[in-house]
């Protein structure tokens, strides 16, 4: 009795209804009011946490068949493929395109087709260009093209990132959004490191066993690796995730737009704006996570041969993703643009320091020093993709707010909906513009030399930091958030 009495007291008791039954696990929901406190307590948060805790393995997943190339193709041309480097680079770059792409389309589509059925289709849709790509590289004559295309397909794990963003940002309220999306990007974007350390581990040893297939022996030197291990590693887990997605997760009847309400973003000049700041911050993460293993073995003599590239380069995405959570956490409390303004500055500082580091002359560089300052460039890009995303909805909802200033309540509470609709289409279009710094950010490597295209980026976060300053962050700002 004791207990009931201090649960009571610390948590409103939910009042049965007839429409209880719609907020259990694979109901659509009807009537969902995150920025009503009491409903927020005795419903929402409990419902909202599962369908986060679901949302977030299996976007990290599709991080994992996004960037599955980048260690691909280290060994394709060991084990005898004839693939050039350009070729090589093609491959670990289509992905990017693609993925950037059909976030424009997952965007706008999560929104029609539901949360949890759109989880469940994009997630197990990922089991097809593994499968093909585990058989594709036991099989050294199989086409170029035909990698090409496994390649693109594995994009659409790239174009996850849009739709679950979008989709849980629907379920917080406003002051718990930033944590929110923090959480499902941070520890979503951790697919990164975690196919960087893992596939090449599992491609060294027969793991799998024989129903996955036979070893490729290397033509110099000798030795065996199990290709096909990196791709079909992931398709047990990827089925368990679309399942529980399809049977735990919620639908909210809320989020359902028609992309004519939705394009109107494309007139909102915040639209534009903080797609160039997420272009900063997530561009960055995602580019500097695809050069960096080409980085390190091409501009540094290793530091003991026992090393590849590959040991160093998952700390890189590591760091990003973990203060990406924290980058959530603190906009939420000291404000986005403030901790957007921090992140910009110390990307610029980080690459400068990367630059001082890089050989030059007859001096050989500073490995460490370089490794470091490129850890904290990710560092900070994390806390910008964190508050940039917390920015986004305040920004929308105070625009709107201001319109219906001084009428009623069914005025305001419509422009709050359309906020949140507007919202979370800018949240998507963002993600995708910023996902093509997967490819382009490899290109600026390969056409320039490194220091120039550093450089380059330095210059850019200085316009960001511009544009942060004088829209969402000084007194007076048209937009604070």
């Amino acid at each position: 009795m004791q207990k009931l009495s201090q649960r009571t007291a610390a948590e409103p008791e939910a009042v049965p209804g007839p429409d209880q039954a719609q907020y259990r696990p694979g109901r659509t929901i009807t009537d969902w009011k995150p920025e009503d406190e009491a409903f927020w307590l005795t419903r929402g948060r409990r419902v909202a946490a599962r369908n986060l805790w679901i949302s977030v393995p299996a976007l990290l997943l599709g991080f994992v068949v996004w960037q599955v190339w980048s260690v691909t193709v280290v060994n394709l041309q060991a084990v005898g493929f004839p693939f050039s480097a350009s070729q090589l680079f093609w491959l670990t770059a289509v992905p990017g395109i693609t993925g950037g792409t059909l976030r424009i389309v997952y965007t706008f589509a999560m929104p029609l087709v539901g949360g949890r059925r759109w989880t469940a289709f994009s997630t197990v849709v990922l089991v097809l260009p593994l499968l093909w790509l585990g058989f594709a590289v036991q099989d050294t004559s199989t086409p170029y093209w035909v990698m090409l295309l496994i390649a693109a397909l594995c994009g659409m794990g790239g174009a996850n990132f849009a739709s679950s963003m979008v989709n849980i940002g629907f379920f917080y309220p406003k002051r718990l959004k930033g944590n929110a999306l923090g959480i499902n990007g941070g520890l979503g974007n951790l697919g990164v490191s975690v196919v960087q350390l893992v596939a090449p581990l599992v491609v060294t040893a027969g793991v799998l066993l024989a129903p996955a297939g036979g070893p490729q022996v290397k033509k110099a030197g000798g030795g065996q690796v199990w290709l096909q291990n990196g791709a079909f590693l992931w398709i047990p887990l990827l089925l368990v995730m679309a399942g529980l997605a399809w049977f735990l997760m919620n639908d909210l009847k809320a989020s359902a737009a028609p992309f004519r309400k939705q394009r109107v973003v494309f007139k909102r000049s915040n639209t534009w704006l903080m797609t160039w700041l997420y272009v900063g911050t997530f561009g960055s993460f995602i580019g500097f996570a695809a050069a960096l293993p080409l980085l390190i073995k091409t501009t540094f003599t290793p530091i003991d041969p026992a090393y590849s590239a590959t040991t160093y380069a998952w700390l890189g995405p590591l760091c990003g993703a973990l203060t990406r959570w924290g980058g959530g956490w603190l906009a939420d409390r000291i404000g986005g643009a403030k901790v957007t303004l921090i992140s910009f500055a110390g990307m610029a500082a980080s690459i400068v320091a990367v630059i001082a580091f890089l050989p030059s002359g007859g001096s050989q560089g500073n490995f460490w020093g370089f490794l470091i300052a490129f850890l904290c460039a990710f560092s900070f890009s994390g806390l910008g993709n964190g508050s940039t995303f917390q920015q986004i909805p305040v920004i929308f909802r105070n625009r709107a707010l201001r319109a219906v200033r001084g009428q009623d309540e069914a005025a305001q509470a419509a422009a709050l909906r359309q906020a949140e609709m507007e919202s979370g289409a800018v949240t998507g279009f963002s993600s995708a513009i910023a996902a093509y710094g997967f490819f382009f950010i490899p290109a600026m490597f390969a056409n320039f030399s490194v220091t120039s295209a550093l450089w380059s980026f330095v210059a850019f976060y200085a316009s960001c930091l511009a544009i942060c300053w004088l829209r969402y962050a000084r007194r007076g700002a048209p937009d604070p958030s």
